[in-house]
This record gives C-alpha cells, structure tokens and sequence, in this order.
C-alpha cells in the first residue's frame, strides 16, 4: 500500500510515517522545506518537496499517481495568523482533495479538528479562522462523491506516550489524546474502507484502537 502524507513533516504526520513503514508499506510526504526531507527519511518515507500553499492541483496529482491514499494532515501551526488558517489548514487541504481527484486516488483522510465549523463565532479571532477554516475544508471534502474521504477531529493533542485506547465516535464530548493515538487511529481507519463517509471525534477512552475502528457504523 502507498500512501502519501500531506504535511509529512508534522508531529501526527510523521508517528503516521513510522507505523505505516514499520509495518512495509510504502509511504511519501509532503514537505515544503527541503531541509525536513532527513527527518523524513529516518521516518521510513520518501520526502517529496511541494509548497502547497503555491502549488498546482496537476503538480500535487503527479505526487499523488500510484497512491492507494492520501491524507491530509497539515496545518498552519501555532504562532500562523488568520491568513494562513485561510491558505493552509483550508486551501491546502481543498487542493489535496482536487489533486486526489485528478490521481485517481480514491481514499482520503483528513486530520481536522474537534469544533471546526465553518460558521465558527469562537471569541478568539486567531483560533476561531482556524475552526472556519478547518470545518470549511472538510464541508468541501465531504462534498466529493469521488473521494472515499473519512474526516478525524481529534480533541486536545498532548505529547504523552500513547495508551492504545480511545473514545471514537460521531460525538464524544470534549477531552485530549495522545499524538500516538491519532497516528494510530489513522492506520486503523485506512484499513477500513468501511469507515468512508464518516465525520469521526477522537479522544483518550477506553477502547483499544482496532476495536474502536472497527465497532463504528
């Protein structure tokens, strides 16, 4: 299996990295600086230089032949403004789903987040562009009858070691999760085509990963 991880350099991007080459399959990401690429390299995938912020839909398509998946897993990051809330966490992921499209690469993944609307009124301008961004770009990916997209919006994301259980569901109420859970829960649901057309909340519970994944529907 390939799959081809926008934002290969991110902390969720590259725990999903590791898993997905430790276990064999093939796996590139998406980077926008060169300098990330030994990073990638150590992770166990091939890193593939492309600013999505500038890119083309035809120049991501071409990254993107041959996948099996694509998952967008980029963001702005703490410390971006409200513009680029606007050109990454929605426009990047707007133009993986157009690139996916034009590859033939039905299965997409999109690491959102909990709360993202995009009628978000938050009172607090950076973070509330972020959730009208967020929940902008999956309304336009689940607006996609040629995607098999399935959307993961995890709560609070914490760097504590992962503890191989979760709470994953339509609705779970508020709570925090391992980065290590979410790169987890990621391969779990890329296993499982039947997840398609899901909009999924994730947190720390009690539920292994797989049965987690594989209860749901």
């Amino acid at each position: 299996m390939r799959t081809v991880i926008a934002g290969g350099h991110g902390q969720i991007a590259l725990r999903l990295e590791r898993l997905l080459a430790a276990r064999g399959d093939t796996v590139a990401g998406l980077i926008r600086n060169p300098a990330q690429a030994d990073d990638l390299a150590k992770a166990g995938a091939e890193p593939i230089v492309l600013d999505l912020e500038s890119a083309s839909a035809d120049s991501v398509a071409q990254a993107l032949r041959g996948a099996d998946a694509a998952v967008f897993a980029a963001g702005a990051g703490p410390g971006s403004g409200v513009d680029r809330k606007q050109t990454v966490d929605r426009d990047a992921a707007v133009l993986l789903a157009d690139a996916a499209e034009r590859a033939g690469v039905r299965r997409f993944l999109v690491v959102s987040s909990m709360g993202a609307d995009a009628g978000s009124t938050y009172s607090e301008p950076v973070f509330a562009a972020y959730l009208r961004a967020k929940g902008a770009a999956d309304d336009a990916v689940r607006a996609r009858t040629s995607l098999d997209w399935t959307i993961l919006r995890p709560g609070a994301l914490t760097d504590e070691p992962g503890t191989g259980k979760v709470r994953l569901a339509e609705r779970t109420g508020r709570g925090s999760v391992p980065r290590d859970d979410v790169a987890a829960v990621l391969v779990a649901l890329l296993d499982t085509p039947a997840t398609a057309g899901m909009t999924l909340e994730l947190v720390s519970g009690d539920t292994a990963v797989a049965s987690a994944v594989s209860g749901l529907g």
